[in-house]
């Protein structure tokens, strides 16, 4: 599987984030702004998040095995989790991908 051309290899320190929506659908919104939040407020600079529309790519949620949506998936650092949901607990969130709270 080759990769897309737009990715780019992970840098050192960062935490890389999925976000699989299906289209601009209320939920799928309301994850997006939820964890663009959390990013911001919590990781800074130290994250790469990628926003996957479903319905725009189908084949991604095969590949991936992405059954729910919205979806978030913590690639790195490992463990590689799996969240899915709007995010709005933001606690759960937080402890959830392993970041410590300010």
């Amino acid at each position: 599987m080759g990769k897309s051309k737009n990715e780019e290899p992970p840098v050192e320190g960062k935490m890389v984030l999925k976000l699989y929506v299906s289209g601009m659908s209320p939920k799928s919104m309301e994850a997006i702004e939820n964890i663009n939040r959390l990013c911001h407020e919590y990781l800074e600079d130290a994250f790469d998040l990628e926003i996957i529309d479903l319905y725009k790519h189908p084949e991604i949620a095969v590949e991936q095995q992405i059954v729910f949506s919205p979806s978030l998936i913590k690639r790195l650092p490992l463990p590689k989790k799996t969240l899915v949901g709007t995010f709005s607990d933001k606690e759960k969130v937080i402890r959830a991908l392993g970041v410590s709270f300010k």
